[in-house]
């Protein structure tokens, strides 16, 4: 089968890798028509993880069932699903509990909690950036969808990651109607947060990036931009909310945030954050940070610490939620928001290509070129 396979920093190429099938009775075959790019398959891009050369990307990934093991007892045949990008058992300490996102039976590494497919540090499990891919547990892990499946993929296929992720984010911060909500970020998961903001009944939703294209996308749902690299985006948000503060905050950016001039703060957003929320507000933080950065900005950095403003944090009474998405938890309803066409996340997808073009994909979206704002791969997709 054909794969997006990782060469080095800043190299992929689609090779011939053999073909993924059922490997245990619980598992479940599926062919792939749809895999996004995603912004944390980037730090995995860049470098700045120990994913091994020869590894297959792809965590966003819907598809159609080809074949089923034995012991699969609700996943048919010809039925089309999404798939959480957490590869989960379903029945650990932490899948009982809800928490698929730290799943303790996918993860081999006993110092670690949850696994997902073709990720750094999360389980042996293969990309779907692929023709093929394994799924474990394929009745747990498997969303069914619906006859409309096909004309909504690209809506579909956000909810194998990102637009639970964004509402992830709404949810740890508390966003309830009414709430004045600010989003640092307005990638793929940013916007998504914006969107799961609105649904939510957020009064007034404000999203900080410096990318035109992103932005205008946040202002096509209702969204106030603020641009950073033109304006404070803390007194923005203070004039905004009366100088009380936001209700509150999420962070989409991660490790890797950048100021307008280019340089790396892993701290930024998360400091900015605190200034924007007023007194006993939340934030909700998905940006992807890890435990060790070796090419981070300092030394801190290095270690996977920053320099976080607690003591303003403290003062302010705030709650700070963190971590990764227990995309089940969500998936069943942003679905059905989806099928009733409350919701439609696919208006960020700029392109939709054909697996054999994923490394120009890659470069153009690693160096956010104007334009490109979401990638899903089309497996079954001839090339032009």
């Amino acid at each position: 089968m054909k794969a997006v396979v990782y060469d080095g920093p800043r190299q992929v190429s689609v090779k011939d890798v053999p073909d993924a099938k059922i490997e245990r009775p619980t598992d479940v075959l599926v062919r792939i028509t749809a895999t996004n790019i995603c912004g944390s398959d980037l730090h995995m891009y860049e470098g700045r993880t120990d994913f091994e050369t020869g590894r297959t990307f792809g965590h966003e990934n819907l598809g159609e069932v080809i074949e089923v093991g034995d012991g699969v007892d609700k996943v048919k045949v010809g039925e089309r699903v999404v798939l959480p990008f957490n590869v989960s058992c379903g029945f650990c300490k932490n899948c009982e509990r809800g928490f698929t996102n730290y799943c303790l039976t996918t993860q081999p590494d006993p110092h670690f909690a949850g696994a997902a497919y073709g990720f750094a540090d999360m389980g042996p499990w293969q990309g779907g950036q692929a023709e093929l891919l394994r799924v474990p547990y394929g009745d747990h892990n498997c969303l069914r969808l619906g006859e409309d499946s096909v004309d909504k993929e690209n809506d579909y296929v956000m909810i194998a990651d990102i637009f639970p992720t964004g509402y992830h984010a709404t949810e740890l911060a508390g966003v309830v109607p009414g709430d004045s909500v600010v989003i640092y970020g307005s990638g793929p998961v940013g916007l998504m947060a914006a969107l799961s903001a609105t649904i939510k009944g957020a009064s007034k939703v404000m999203v900080v990036d410096r990318h035109p294209d992103r932005l205008r996308l946040a202002e096509q749902i209702g969204a106030i931009a603020i641009d950073d690299s033109k304006v404070d985006p803390v007194q923005f948000v203070l004039e905004e909310t009366m100088g009380l503060g936001a209700d509150r905050g999420c962070e989409c950016v991660g490790y890797q945030a950048h100021d307008p001039e280019g340089t790396e703060h892993p701290n930024m957003t998360l400091n900015n954050l605190v200034k924007s929320v007023r007194f006993t507000g939340g934030i909700g933080s998905v940006g992807v940070y890890v435990p060790q950065d070796p090419g981070g900005a300092d030394k801190l950095a290095k270690q996977g610490e920053i320099a976080f403003d607690y003591g303003l944090h403290w003062f302010k009474g705030q709650t700070l939620g963190s971590g990764q998405c227990p995309v089940k938890k969500y998936n069943r309803r942003l679905r059905d928001l989806v099928a009733a066409g409350k919701a439609t996340p696919s208006w960020i997808v700029s392109h939709n290509l054909p697996l054999e073009e994923a490394p120009e994909a890659y470069l153009n979206f690693d160096e956010r070129n104007d334009g490109w704002t979401k990638v899903v791969l089309n497996p079954t997709r001839a090339t032009a």
